[in-house]
């Protein structure tokens, strides 16, 4: 398989239980994925820009807390 297409269509074609252990996996290796690149980033200095501006808005009160 080697488009998205494809992939969607296989999907389809899986039982309930076959989909249910594919989101699984998904979701755990799209986690896993965000932490490695979020860590990587905030080492290498790439979150500092916008920490800074969250800081900006926090201080000026633009920011608001989720409800």
């Amino acid at each position: 398989m080697s488009t998205v297409e494809e992939i969607k269509a296989a999907i389809q074609k899986l039982s309930l239980e076959q989909k249910a252990e594919i989101a699984r996996w998904f979701h755990g290796w799209t986690d896993d994925e965000w932490d490695r690149q979020m860590a990587e980033d905030a080492a290498a200095g790439r979150l500092g820009k916008l920490l800074a501006q969250v800081d900006k808005e926090i201080e000026s009160g633009q920011l608001n807390d989720l409800p």
